[in-house]
């Protein structure tokens, strides 16, 4: 016999597998012609503003249909990857992928089933102690007066709702400031994923705009604790603050989440 925990355990097992396990199924002539032209541009080692090769020269390289070079140009766009101009000078030309465009991407892929808090604060506290502690003593200046001045947003009481929705983004840039100026871009990026997702959770949104919100002083002890083991190095207390502020801040979330459920059941 299973309880409930078991039964939902097994459903969000299911929905991990839907997720993350790749589909089984023969590639189409456009997918494997827009990998072509990512091998062409590593090969030749374009760079974003360059200018690719044009539409007929594609159908004669890769012996393709103008069709199948047109959709597979068109798949790259979408990713970010290509654009195109029209017009004297236009054609299709190597675009960097923005850091907001692939963010907006990945976040559609939990858009049906979204991450609990649970979930995003599991990842928050494994990863921003170890952000944290990477930046211990490689700060420079300018980037601990973006840090201090993002601070400076929150650090005093909101005059009404709207400004304390805003404090509270401002809080969550902090620690996407922290992720981006991180040594390790595939750790960075991940804390960003994170944050994001909790900045487009409905339930967050709700909880953020809660009048009743958490003690700023609370969090900003942690934040200056935290840029104070920063400028001075200190790596392990920098992890240690890191890792409380993460701890606090899910507690304090999550019983608001408690909260509102009972006020909405009441």
């Amino acid at each position: 016999m299973t309880d409930g925990n078991e039964s939902e355990r097994g459903q969000t097992d299911g929905a991990t597998l839907r997720l993350f396990t790749p589909a089984k199924r023969s590639r189409r002539r456009p997918e494997l012609i827009a990998d072509r032209i990512k091998d062409l541009i590593r090969d030749q080692r374009l760079q974003p503003g360059d200018r690719l090769p044009q539409e007929k020269d594609l159908i004669q390289l890769f012996s393709a249909a103008k069709g199948t070079v047109r959709e597979a140009m068109k798949a790259l766009e979408t990713q970010g990857l290509i654009k195109t101009r029209s017009g004297p000078g236009g054609g299709a030309f190597v675009s960097r992928l923005s850091g907001s465009h692939a963010l907006e991407l990945l976040d559609n892929v939990f858009f049906f089933e979204r991450p609990s808090l649970t979930d995003i604060y599991a990842v928050r506290k494994a990863l921003e102690p170890e952000v944290a502690a990477l930046l211990a003593g490689k700060v420079s200046a300018s980037d601990l007066a973006r840090l201090e001045d993002t601070i400076r947003i929150y650090d005093h009481s909101p005059v009404d709702l709207s400004e304390q929705y805003q404090q509270r983004m401002a809080e969550l840039d902090f620690h996407s400031l922290l992720a981006q100026l991180c040594p390790n871009p595939v750790l960075g990026f991940a804390c960003v994923f994170a944050q994001n997702m909790l900045r487009n959770l409905p339930l967050a949104r709700r909880i953020y705009a809660d009048p009743e919100p958490a003690s700023r002083e609370e969090g900003l002890l942690f934040q200056y604790r935290l840029l104070a083991a920063l400028k001075d190095g200190r790596a392990e207390e920098a992890y240690d603050v890191s890792r409380q502020h993460m701890i606090a801040a899910e507690r304090y979330m999550l019983s608001r989440a408690e909260k509102l459920d009972a006020s909405d059941h009441g």
